[in-house]
């Protein structure tokens, strides 16, 4: 009996903190238009960029921003990887080229772009070496 609350437990700690990033970019426009939420959207080099990795780490995995971006972001990662362990499939490659063309034009790594559902840019951000609570907060600054 114990294992199974334990076992039970263990599952919904994972469940409620699990993140879930859009398997495409207009999925999650359609997403965050229908729920009336914002769309993150984070150009990243995550098997290069040490940036890209350290705000993965800090903030995306954080318990904190999981639980704030469950409730009011939808998110898409447009990633670049470099080695060739990681490459992308030719049409998600492209998919996310033509992203950058239109949101990324200076090649920023990582760059982090909040949408409204209609895909209106609210504001444009990167890294920041700070706790997940001032990200959060800083994200939020920048809805209108």
């Amino acid at each position: 009996m114990k294992n199974l609350v334990l076992a039970l437990f263990i599952f919904c700690t994972y469940t409620s903190t699990a993140q879930e990033w859009s398997s495409s970019f207009s999925s999650a426009v359609e997403k965050a238009h229908k729920e009336n939420k914002l769309v993150l959207l984070v150009f990243s080099g995550s098997d290069w960029c040490a940036p890209c990795i350290k705000l993965d780490a800090e903030i995306w995995q954080s318990s904190e921003f999981k639980e704030y971006a469950k409730k009011s972001l939808v998110l898409y990662k447009a990633d670049f990887p470099r080695k060739k362990k990681n490459k992308l499939s030719k049409a998600l490659s492209l998919a996310n080229k033509e992203l950058a063309d239109t949101y990324n034009q200076q090649g920023y790594f990582p760059l982090v772009v909040l949408l409204d559902g209609d895909k209106n840019i609210l504001e444009k951000s990167g890294y920041k070496n700070i706790s997940p609570s001032k990200y959060i907060a800083h994200l939020t600054t920048f809805v209108k």
